[in-house]
Parts: C-alpha cells; sequence; structure tokens
C-alpha cells in the first residue's frame, strides 16, 4: 500500500512539474494564428476579401512577455500581407520606458490600409498620453474617440476608436463623426470600432452604424480548462472573453492576445494573432 502511494504521489507531482513548465515556457511562446471569414452586411464589392490582422494586449515586460516573442507576432503578421492591422491596446504592464523597445517592433508593421491602436487599461493607468505620441511616432495613431475614412475605388469604409472603456472616457458618437470632423459618416458605411474591453459591446451594438468591434483585453483567460473553461476573467471581459459572438447586427472578435499578466502562464489558450476576412453578406 506504502508503495502504491509513494508511487502515485510520484506520479502527481511529476504531472504538476510537467503542466507547470509547460504551462510556463513553452504555451505562451505557441504564437497561433486564427482565420476567420466574416460576411458584413452593406460591405462595398471593393472591399470583399478585405483582410484584417489583429494584435493586443503585448504587457511588455521581463515576467511576462519578452520582445522575440513581439518580433516574432510582428513578423507573421506581416507575412499575411493584411489590408488593415489593429493593435486594441494593453502594450505595457506599468513601466512606460520599455516603449522605447515595444514601439520600434511595432512600427515595422505593414499594412495596405495602415496600423490603428487603442489604448488598453493599463495604458489609460500609467501613461496614455506618452504612449499615444510614442506610437505616432511610429506612424500607428492610436484613435482616442475619432476615426478615419478609408476609400478605394469609390467606396468606404471606416475605422473608428475609443477612450479606453474603462479608464478613460469613451465617446462613440464622437468617434463615429467621420475624418475630418463634422464631414459626415457616408450613409451605409460599414464601421469597424476599436474597444479594448469586450463587454461595452452590449453597449456598442446600439448604435447601428457599428459593424464590427474588435477587442483584446481578456487573454482569453490565460488559463482554461477542459469542460471548465478560463478559470478567472478580467472585469470587462467575462461574457465576450474570446473568439467571434453576434450581437444585434454587430460582429464581435475578442482575441487571446499575445502576451501574459497576472501569472505568466498559458493553459489551453495560447497567444494569437486573428485574420479576419470580410466578405459582403
Amino acid at each position: 500500500m506504502k508503495r502504491l502511494l509513494g508511487g502515485a504521489l510520484l506520479a502527481g507531482g511529476t504531472a504538476v512539474i510537467s503542466g507547470y513548465t509547460y504551462a510556463r515556457h513553452i504555451e505562451p511562446q505557441r504564437l497561433v494564428t486564427e482565420h476567420v471569414i466574416l460576411p458584413i452586411a452593406g460591405l462595398p464589392a471593393a472591399f470583399a476579401g478585405f483582410t484584417v490582422v489583429i494584435m493586443s494586449d503585448f504587457h511588455l515586460h521581463p515576467l511576462y512577455t519578452q520582445l522575440d516573442l513581439i518580433q516574432r507576432a510582428v513578423a507573421t503578421a506581416n507575412q499575411l500581407q493584411p489590408d488593415l492591422i489593429a493593435l486594441p491596446g494593453d502594450f505595457i504592464v506599468s513601466r512606460l520606458r520599455v516603449m522605447d523597445a515595444l514601439a520600434p517592433v511595432l512600427g515595422q508593421l505593414r499594412a495596405r490600409h495602415g496600423v490603428y491602436a487603442v489604448l488598453g487599461n493599463h495604458d489609460a493607468r500609467h501613461g496614455p498620453r506618452l504612449i499615444r505620441d510614442v506610437l505616432g511616432d511610429v506612424g500607428i495613431p492610436v484613435l482616442v474617440n475619432e476615426g478615419v475614412l478609408l476609400t478605394h475605388r469609390d467606396a468606404h469604409l471606416y475605422v473608428a476608436g475609443v477612450d479606453n472603456c474603462s479608464r478613460g472616457y469613451p465617446d462613440l458618437a464622437q468617434a463615429l463623426a467621420a475624418s475630418p470632423p463634422d464631414a459626415g459618416l457616408p450613409g451605409g458605411t460599414p464601421v469597424i470600432l476599436l474597444a479594448h474591453e469586450p463587454d461595452f459591446a452590449d453597449q456598442f451594438a446600439q448604435d447601428e452604424r457599428v459593424t464590427l468591434q474588435l477587442s483584446g483585453h481578456t487573454h482569453g483567460g490565460q488559463i482554461r480548462l477542459p469542460l471548465w473553461g478560463p478559470v478567472v476573467l478580467p472585469e470587462y471581459g467575462r461574457f465576450y472573453h474570446s473568439g467571434l459572438y453576434r450581437i444585434r447586427q454587430m460582429w464581435l472578435y475578442t482575441t487571446r492576445g499575445i502576451g501574459t499578466n497576472g501569472l505568466p502562464l498559458r493553459f489551453l489558450c495560447p497567444p494569437e494573432i486573428t485574420h479576419l476576412t470580410l466578405m459582403p453578406a
């Protein structure tokens, strides 16, 4: 009996050590590209096949996310040759100085219609103005209650971004006022909205102009258990924690993000680059 008990304890201890090693050192580096085709009502034919890459929650920090993972993510995104790249926030954990290393790497991102970002809750807490300025210097506009009208063959697509929903002052009406201000958003123009926290989707979907919301924030929960799902989810990320959702007329996609926070672990929830292809519904 003692021999059996000893064997069971040894096996259990080995399993725990192996599981921790995998969750700490292997899965956080196992970058996955998720390919999703989305039918968009009212999408102009000129934008059929329009591709969007989403990368979120970099959290550059010695404990949580190393720069080499982000460099691999940038290289992968560029290989996809997207039309648009969306960065829905949380570039840092708390240290603003990491932007000196992170911004030049993100500045290497390339997309035919540009790279756009919004602020995450960590960004809004620790240095929104600096992060906005540093990213702007490398060619990445940070949208704070504003948007950009994309035009292709006389057809339009609007990319909007709101201020951080939990720590800032999001104003969707202002974000949809079009660029330049007061120009008026052309009727029926599909709107892609960048908003860091996904659980504000119910509020944003009340505006019928919003076609697609892109979010991060949750990291997919980081640790997921079979038959259970995410063990812990953050505030404002408990309902729409990962993947594709339909809310009224609006699609929502929540990406699992690149980095980690809280615990530097991932289990059954690898880091994600999202590759969306938009097609007319």
